[in-house]
């Protein structure tokens, strides 16, 4: 009998009242996160290369704005500004980013932007599934710094399957794999 009383009790919830409205503001306060995967191309543009003595007077400046589209961000644009030397060891390998500054983001189709950090070394020629034209390239893993709006405490990495080419205005190709964690179904 104690069955069917609780069943036919008027409250719909099973710890009674007292307890039903502490519940309910508990569970809509939690976010929940869920980890994605991650997969965004980019076709950027150098907008500078050279030395920039005003932030890094020792460094190569590099900046790349690019357009593309990607899980969770959509059609987008990139932005990269980092700094990078060369190799020192007889290649023509250029070594980019920590410790030296770098700067790079996504911004959604939204305006919500997402911050990311690459580093890693660019290598002079090309793999063997590249373009015939590819003259540099670099894999490199990737990291999820955070971001605002809907990418506000995301965290995530994977990595970069990247290269510059020499025959388009648009030369730089930029493909990441990897995984996301964020709220979901956050929308601003």
């Amino acid at each position: 009998m104690l069955v069917s009383h609780i069943a036919c009790s008027k409250t719909n919830d099973f710890w009674g009242d007292a307890y039903a409205e502490d519940a309910e503001i508990s569970t809509r306060s939690q976010p929940v996160w869920v980890t994605v995967p991650f997969k965004v191309k980019y076709t950027g543009t150098f907008i500078l290369q050279g030395p920039n003595p005003d932030r890094c007077p020792d460094a190569f400046n590099v900046v790349v704005d690019g357009i593309g589209q990607g899980t969770n961000v959509g059609h987008s644009t990139i932005h990269f500004d980092f700094y990078g030397l060369p190799a020192g060891d007889g290649t023509f390998d250029f070594l980019y980013g920590d410790p030296l500054p770098s700067d790079a983001y996504i911004v959604a189709a939204n305006g919500d932007s997402l911050f990311v950090t690459i580093s890693g070394r660019v290598i002079d020629g090309q793999l063997d599934y590249h373009p015939a034209d590819v003259n540099s390239y670099w894999r490199d893993p990737f990291e999820i710094l955070g971001g605002t709006g809907r990418f506000e405490g995301a965290t995530g990495s994977g990595m970069s399957d990247d290269y510059n080419r020499d025959s388009y205005p648009n030369n730089s190709f930029h493909n990441w794999e990897g995984t996301i964690t964020m709220i979901k179904g956050k929308r601003n």
